[in-house]
């Protein structure tokens, strides 16, 4: 394969991924909060692969809501349909979706595998935030710089205290569900097979 070639294929799949998050955001206008009052923050993360993973596991935990901060647009494919299922706010800065959650009574955390409490000991409050950073960059701010942010960190035995975010993302999203008990209400019933046929020829978003 070419460069030319090689640089076509990028721009094909980033002109697939931009329709399909447009059609899948329409939808998501329509999204209600999941049965826990946790919201998930991710801070400039690429616009690949686990910002979809992320809401398929915000989904599956009840979160009440995704803040994206600094990525416009993102692949869903990787979400399987959770992204038209949990409400996403989108903020251009740091700063406003910390004004934002701070209005709202949010208590927010960063993850720090070096100097963060560790997760299990953490009484989490019901209004949690947890903040998600870069891939390779992490978060885009100083904490110092802003009132009320503490820091997590979750125990690891490896030498590498690393985590791939959207794993990192669930096990917090388990442990805050774990501390605050079964939701009030049952989940939906699963959709039948049939109901999920998307008209994607492949078949990789189940819609």
């Amino acid at each position: 394969m070419t460069i030319r070639q090689f640089r076509r294929r990028l721009q094909n799949q980033r002109k697939h991924a931009l329709r399909s998050f447009e059609r899948h955001r329409r939808k998501n206008l329509l999204a209600t909060p999941g049965e826990y009052a946790y919201i998930i923050v991710l801070d400039q993360l690429k616009p690949t692969f686990n910002i979809g993973k992320i809401f398929r596991s915000a989904e599956a935990f009840g979160a009440h809501e995704v803040h994206v901060i600094g990525t416009p647009f993102f692949d869903p494919t990787p979400a399987m349909g959770s992204f038209k299922w949990v409400p996403a706010r989108f903020h251009d800065t740091f700063d406003a979706c910390y004004q934002t959650l701070r209005e709202r009574g949010y208590s927010l955390f960063t993850l720090d595998p070096s100097t963060g409490t560790p997760l299990p000991e953490t009484t989490l409050p019901k209004n949690s935030a947890f903040i998600f950073g870069h891939e390779e960059f992490g978060i885009s701010f100083d904490p110092l710089d802003y009132e009320g942010i503490a820091s997590l960190r979750i125990p690891q035995l490896g030498k590498v205290q690393s985590l791939n975010v959207s794993i990192a993302a669930s096990l917090v999203m388990y442990e805050y569900t774990r501390q605050h008990g079964p939701p009030r209400t049952q989940p939906a019933p699963i959709p039948a097979t049939a109901d999920l046929i998307t008209d994607n020829p492949d078949r990789s978003e189940l819609f």
